[in-house]
């Protein structure tokens, strides 16, 4: 019986094919958007995650805020950077210095920023050597005059190659010759450190052959998710710092991952307000439904006289009509599901995110269209089920 319902229900859409397409409009744009923005939301959230993930989501920098204070001075210190190491959830900690120098090899020259490194850098950093090596505890103890140059800078102070062992001048009142001893390989920069353009001392020498300063102007930390969650970690040591200091946000504390998380948030909350809105189109498509059926109804009253004339149950005339509805809403929850992929896709690309699309949304808005044929299809299919065999075969 069923199946007969089916098969007749197909007989008569496909007899109508310009209402039928008209019918289904509706549920097409509405699956349609519903599925391309939350593949766009998704791809959008995938995008920032990856972008920020590169600054590195293990790593939460340490700041002095605008009005730091006395206790602040005090606090910020080389000496914390070993009670920092020792905060629940931190692997490594660094102090931070930097100083804008001239540096010159040979015939070539650049105006670029110099930072104090210790071998932590690498860790913290998540940072890659492609020629030669990094800062060491060696070099740290004997105050090396050596240099550690970024990828880009190493190509302008030395376009033709061998940069490791060559010496760099850093120009000023009392020039200093340096060594360098190593090249990163290409790595994006983060919170204002310029990895692939910079150049990196050992902290103790820097301290001695570039500038003096009264305190470090930052420090640098290596999160340990596995111990506790970095987000955590981050506030963690905003409320220390907050109580240390006896001022709220005297010392700025911040992380990729806290970063990620809100923009997660702000992405998810956009995705899922628009995709409500196109989800009113639904509505729409399946308020077109029921016009479209009830017009039908009409059209089919003495069908329906003759059907129940012949022994037609109200149940049968009821599930005829309603397997029409979901059979339009079905095919145009599809139709707007492949819609929604097409579009999603080629938007992904043309803004440069990796596609992703998320199984749940295609399944929730093709289970969606569906609900939405039974409920708009009920009235139809049970005015069509009441009325009197005798009235509808004597309708002209």
């Amino acid at each position: 019986m069923i199946l007969e319902h089916m098969r007749s229900a197909m007989r008569s859409l496909w007899g109508n094919k310009l209402r039928t397409f008209l019918s289904m409009i509706g549920i097409v744009i509405g699956v349609g958007s519903v599925v391309a923005i939350t593949a766009l939301g998704e791809s959008a959230r995938a995008s920032i995650t990856s972008q920020i993930a590169q600054a590195g989501l293990e790593t939460i920098t340490v700041n002095v805020g605008r009005r730091p204070g006395a206790a602040v001075e005090r606090l910020f210190t080389d000496d914390l950077v070993e009670e920092l190491a020792r905060f629940e959830g931190i692997k490594a900690a660094a102090a931070v210095n930097r100083a804008s120098a001239q540096l010159k090899a040979g015939a070539e020259s650049a105006s670029e920023q110099i930072t104090s490194a210790t071998p932590a850098y690498l860790d913290i950093f998540s940072l890659e050597v492609k020629e030669g090596r990094f800062v060491t505890e060696a070099d740290m103890l004997d105050r090396s005059a050596v240099v550690v140059l970024g990828s880009e800078l190493a190509e302008t102070l030395f376009p033709d190659g061998g940069a490791v062992g060559s010496a760099v001048r850093v120009l000023g009142s009392s020039p200093k010759q340096l060594r360098v001893i190593g090249v990163l390989e290409t790595r994006s920069d983060t919170f204002g450190f310029s990895f692939d353009s910079g150049a990196f001392m050992p902290r103790s020498s820097f301290l001695v052959r570039i500038a003096k300063p009264a305190r470090p102007e930052s420090f640098v930390l290596w999160a340990d998710p596995d111990a506790r969650d970095v987000v955590e970690t981050a506030a963690g040591l905003q409320a220390w710092f907050d109580a240390e200091t006896g001022t709220d946000n005297a010392v700025r504390v911040q992380s990729p991952s806290t970063i990620a998380e809100t923009m997660s948030g702000v992405t998810d909350t956009l995705s899922g307000f628009l995709a409500g809105i196109a989800a009113i189109s639904l509505v729409v498509g399946g308020i077109g439904i029921m016009n479209i059926m009830l017009v039908s109804v009409t059209e089919r009253t003495r069908e329906i006289g003759i059907r129940k004339a012949l022994g037609a149950t109200p149940a049968a005339i009821r599930v005829q009509f309603l397997v029409e509805a979901i059979y339009i809403t079905l095919a145009g929850g599809f139709i707007g599901l492949a819609l929604g992929m097409a579009v999603s896709k080629v938007a992904s690309g043309f803004l440069g995110w990796d596609f992703i699309l998320a199984p749940s949304s295609m399944a929730v808005a093709v289970v969606f269209s569906a609900a939405t044929g039974i409920f708009f299809g009920l009235y139809p299919a049970a005015r069509a089920a009441r009325l009197d065999p005798v009235v509808a075969l004597s309708y002209e």
